[in-house]
């Protein structure tokens, strides 16, 4: 079994290496100032799965007042197909509806198609959108 609670200061080190190892980090996203930046919000929605006292999984969940977002949802590929990434999942819905949030949404690379059809499972559907983003700050 995991317990799954929200992020405290010194699961930093631990976060970063299970975000290394799923792949998940990009040159231009620096994990710690990332992690640094949500942790300012104390929002309760960056949530970690622990294992026998290790940090098994993410789920960095956001709320703007509009919509929720799901970002940096990564399992060790230890732990993966256990129902970790579900019950995550779950939990910021559970937490987002406490909150009055309407929806959530999440961003998927195109050739990530197991990823599309995991989140499927769980409900959500694909959105005719295009998606514009603009860097404000060069972490890099």
């Amino acid at each position: 079994m995991f317990i799954i609670r929200p992020y405290i200061e010194t699961d930093l080190e631990d976060i970063i290496q299970l975000w290394e190892r799923c792949d998940l980090t990009r040159p231009w996203n620096n994990p710690e100032i990332d992690i640094f930046r949500k942790a300012a919000q104390k929002d309760d929605l960056f949530l970690v799965a622990v294992k026998d006292q290790f940090i098994i999984a993410t789920l960095m969940g956001g709320y703007d007042g509009h919509r929720g977002w799901i970002n940096y949802l990564a399992v060790h590929p230890n732990h993966q197909r256990n129902g970790v990434a579900t019950a995550l999942i779950q939990h910021l819905e559970k937490r987002l509806i406490a909150l009055g949030c309407p929806e959530i949404q999440l961003l998927v690379q195109k050739e990530f198609i197991d990823i599309q059809n995991f989140y499927e499972q769980l409900g959500y559907d694909e959105k005719e959108v295009v998606c514009l983003a603009k860097r404000l700050i060069h972490d890099h």
